[in-house]
């Protein structure tokens, strides 16, 4: 090697050594500042962190300027610290823009105009000659503008016939007796379950989304929350308004670290405040009127505030459940699910995937008591959730799980309480008790409900006993203070479980 070619090499390797630890530097200031920014620890552990990188950067500096072997040992070492800050901050970020997508300051209700399976007609434009079937028994505000909508698109009037109840349009449409018709999406579980093949003999040629703008709650820092977690009947990319088939209160008390889950029965005959009047109505058609409907239905069922909420759909057990490794359960007794019958569950501990665990949690056929042991079973996979979310699993999967997770689910949680708890777990380690219960499942009946019309359809009046011990339970994890923590836990266990 002549002199020029060994100073080029010097200079390159100087350049190395150089180069390397600017970037660590860079890339582990930047990080400590963008963590510092989200709030999401505290402040003294952000200030840990700038220290632990701060000794790294000497560190790596020291040995890279060594003049024998070490030198390149520092380099590398120098070159893995940028890449696992570079890997943190690009988990973190997308955790934080999963929450913000997830966040919805309106719900949307989806107008659609329905044809039948063999009609001609593949758009808006196609049935401007149809005769259009609505109904006046619900939902009439956004049924007029959705008509408004035609109108403008198609720049001209329709012809419109007006039927009392939704499924007596649907059974019009397929009769023949009109073209199309036009309803809210979040009725199509309904009107499926109740109008025979209306899910293969009719199809969507328009769509149009109507926005009503939510109102979100604040709770102060540090104070007891009540959170509902709502399972709406999709399994859509998109999140929908759709029958909530799970209805859980979670009550988190950040003071003592406590949280009860409460189940509700789907078909609860409940009415729905500020949407059916004095009229009584499936808890599960809720659901179809927006998260705010289903939270205000449980508020008065069980007279507590709901702060917030969740709302995911049948994709996000499925995907959250494969992305964690899958979760052990207890299955009470062997059978094939209602709505899986190509899987089986055998009696005793299994290790079920996120397919038998969707199965696992909407059966309800199989048991007894029905809709009690949905709801059981439920919180049995929640609480296995939580659990799972805590282990490294949470850790050695995250990015499959923030993946899997992208769409599946809303929740109007915003950034600062979520910061507090994790706040909080980082200040005390230690663990969250989480108690279960559930309203009985009550009295089996057939009633017309504001949704369905006139048509009886299945309900349970509720077990309102059951409902007020429910209650008082979630008032006493609401208002413990700490220092009331060890001297009633003894007799909270046994109260609650």
């Amino acid at each position: 090697m002549n002199h020029n070619d060994k100073n080029g090499t010097n200079s390159v390797l100087l350049g190395l050594r150089i180069a390397f630890p600017v970037l660590q530097l860079i890339l582990s200031a930047a990080f400590v500042f963008f963590v510092w920014q989200t709030q999401l620890i505290p402040d003294r552990y952000v200030m840990a962190a700038g220290c632990v990188f701060a000794i790294l950067l000497i560190f790596t500096v020291a040995v890279s300027s060594m003049k024998n072997r070490f030198w390149g040992i520092g380099t590398v070492l120098c070159l893995v610290i940028c890449i696992v800050v570079g890997g943190a901050y690009f988990y973190v970020n997308k955790a934080l823009n999963l929450l913000e997508q997830s966040r919805q300051s309106y719900n949307t209700s989806d107008m659609v105009v329905m044809v039948r399976e063999d009609s001609k007609a593949e758009n808006l434009y196609d049935a401007a000659d149809y005769l259009f079937g609505v109904q006046t028994g619900v939902d009439k505000a956004n049924t007029e503008l959705m008509l408004e909508d035609i109108r403008k698109e198609l720049g001209e009037d329709i012809q419109v016939r007006e039927y009392s109840t939704l499924l007596d349009m649907a059974q019009a449409l397929l009769k023949g007796e009109v073209g199309a018709v036009v309803y809210n999406n979040s009725y199509y579980g309904l009107i499926a379950d109740a109008v025979e093949n209306f899910d293969t003999k009719a199809r969507e040629i328009y769509r149009y989304g109507i926005h009503t703008e939510l109102v979100v709650e604040e709770v102060e820092v540090g104070e007891p929350f009540n959170i509902l977690l709502s399972g709406v009947d999709t399994r859509n990319e998109q999140i929908e308004n759709s029958l909530s088939d799970v209805n859980i209160i979670a009550t988190i008390n950040p003071k003592t670290k406590k949280v009860i889950l409460t189940t509700t029965p789907r078909d609860y005959y409940v009415t729905l405040p500020g949407i059916s009047g004095m009229q009584r109505d499936k808890l599960t058609h809720a659901g179809i009127y927006g998260v705010e409907a289903s939270k205000a239905a449980i508020e008065n069922l069980y007279n507590v505030d709901i702060s917030y909420y969740v709302r995911v759909n049948f994709n996000t057990t499925w995907r959250v459940v494969d992305a964690l490794g899958g979760l052990d359960i207890y299955v009470e007794k062997d059978f094939i699910p209602f709505t899986d019958s190509e899987i089986s569950f055998q009696k005793g501990w299994s290790h079920l995937d996120g397919r038998h665990v969707l199965a696992y949690v909407r059966e309800r056929y199989a048991f007894d008591d029905g809709d009690n042991a949905r709801g059981r079973n439920q919180e049995i996979v929640l609480s296995a959730l939580i659990d799972k979310a805590m282990s490294p699993a949470m850790i050695t999967n995250a990015n499959q799980l923030l993946t899997k997770l992208a769409g599946t689910f809303e929740t109007d949680l915003p950034d600062e309480k979520i910061s507090e708890l994790i706040n909080q777990q980082l200040m005390d380690s230690t663990p969250w008790k989480v108690y279960r219960q559930g309203a009985g499942v009550g009295t089996g009946d057939s009633q017309p409900t504001y949704s369905g019309g006139s048509q009886p359809l299945y309900v349970t009046w509720p077990d309102f006993e059951s409902c007020k011990r429910c209650s008082a339970r979630i008032r006493m994890i609401f208002d413990e203070q700490p220092e009331d923590d060890k001297a009633e836990d003894k007799d909270e266990e046994n109260a609650v479980k």
